[in-house]
């Protein structure tokens, strides 16, 4: 059992080292980018970008290539343990008990994280290799069309074609512990003579039609979730609370308005349908009535009133019911479709991940412009007044005053920190659009 458990321990690691050394990397790349926020105005490590004195900058050029040392250095062994682990095939060995939809999800999440960090090391690490090109351009005008290229690269690296990509990593990166064309022909000669090659058209199919099966099935799983806590609130409110609610208000006669509120609402409508009589017969749009039959139609209209209120009434009261029963109803779809959510969540996480960089942050933008920015409390005014309007519930100006003034605030932190914490992590360009965007 010891040997058992000492070699599985042993291929986690194996399997866990390049994740282990490109977070690493990251992490280096992180410290870079953060000096240069912090000293440099977010400009690469130079002497015109600060007014700090040579010996500053000199210490900061130091810290710097320390790092992207480290960095190529867990490049290279991020390559060649990726190299290793495909040539001896451990992966499959370890991972062939999980289930392939889980497996594929998870393997989509990973491998959009690999690249998005991968991504944000380039451009670090070709932000200063071009300018070590730039400062060694007076020697050689080779050299000098040779930074230029790696320049205009750089700009564009988000958009560069894989084999651009391969051509520009093959100029600026160091040597790594294999050779890349070592390295590019065992890939090839392992995909050549591995038998199961001859499947990749059949694999490729499979592969589209899992994700159209997962696409049916999360929206329908979707449509799940909306129709029947609503066909749910429906008949429960229909069919068995309408009827008691409204025999419960038939037994008690004197119960007419669930509140003050409506008590005043039907007071002043019921006043302003009176001065109206009286204001139509001065100005000889009517006949003009006597006290008695402005009084036969004013207890007319009260009547009416009573009755449309009541009606209100028997309606709030339902909805309260008829919404916990609609919640009651999701919360058990939810608890007997654990498969079925965690489809939905690749296909969302599937959605929100092949987004460009411009639409994240479109979106960032107008969820917190929505919810938390300038013109926000209007809007919360109106969800707060059509909430007590569906309960039946008096209005309180004090609480929606305190609501508007607190939980905005708490949302935007809370959106904030999200951004900082997750989104920086994953998507670093989405971030940097979204500033951009948003200033």
């Amino acid at each position: 059992m010891k040997i058992q458990f000492l070699i599985k321990k042993t291929f986690d690691w194996l399997t866990s080292t390049p994740e282990r050394s490109l977070d690493r990397a990251y992490k280096m790349a992180l410290k870079v980018k953060e000096i240069e926020d912090k000293y440099f105005g977010g400009q690469i490590i130079s002497q015109d970008h600060t007014s700090y004195g040579s010996s500053v900058v000199s210490y900061f050029k130091i810290e710097i290539d320390s790092y992207l040392k480290k960095i190529n250095s867990e490049l290279n062994i991020f390559k060649t343990s990726r190299l290793f682990l495909k040539f001896i095939n451990i992966s499959q060995d370890i991972y062939e008990e999980k289930i392939l939809n889980e497996e594929e999800q998870q393997n989509f999440i990973k491998n959009t994280v690999v690249l998005e960090k991968l991504k944000f090391i380039d451009k670090i690490i070709l932000k200063y290799n071009l300018s070590r090109n730039e400062n060694n351009s007076n020697n050689s005008t080779s050299s000098t069309q040779t930074a230029l290229k790696i320049k205009e690269e750089t700009n564009n690296i988000e958009n560069i074609s894989p084999k651009d990509r391969h051509r520009l990593e093959s100029i600026n990166q160091n040597i790594g512990v294999l050779p890349r064309s070592f390295v590019d022909t065992l890939n090839r000669l392992r995909q050549e003579i591995d038998p199961k090659s001859e499947d990749s058209e059949e694999k490729v199919l499979n592969r589209h039609r899992k994700s159209r099966l997962r696409t049916a099935l999360s929206i329908k799983f979707i449509l799940l979730l909306i129709i029947i806590p609503l066909l749910t609130h429906q008949l429960t409110k229909t069919f068995l609370l309408t009827p008691i609610i409204r025999q419960y208000f038939q037994d008690h006669g004197q119960v007419v308005f669930i509140n003050k509120d409506l008590e005043e609402e039907a007071f002043e409508e019921l006043s302003h349908y009176e001065e109206i009589l009286r204001f139509q017969g001065l100005i000889g749009l009517r006949e003009p009535l006597n006290e008695e039959k402005v009084e036969e139609k004013v207890k007319e209209k009260a009547q009416e009133i009573t009755q449309q209120y009541r009606i209100q009434g028997i309606n709030s009261v339902g909805n309260v019911f008829a919404d916990l029963f609609s919640v009651t109803a999701f919360v058990i779809v939810v608890i007997f479709s654990r498969k079925e959510i965690e489809i939905l969540k690749a296909f969302l996480d599937e959605i929100l991940y092949g987004l460009s960089d411009p639409a994240k942050a479109f979106l960032i933008i107008l969820f917190t412009d929505m919810f938390v920015g300038f013109h926000s409390p209007h809007g919360w005014e109106v969800i707060l007044e059509g909430i007590s309007h569906h309960f039946g519930l008096p209005e309180n100006q004090e609480f929606n005053f305190l609501f508007i003034a607190t939980f905005p605030v708490i949302l935007d932190t809370v959106l904030k920190y999200w951004i900082f914490r997750y989104l920086n992590r994953i998507s670093p360009s989405a971030v940097a659009t979204y500033k951009n965007m948003n200033e």
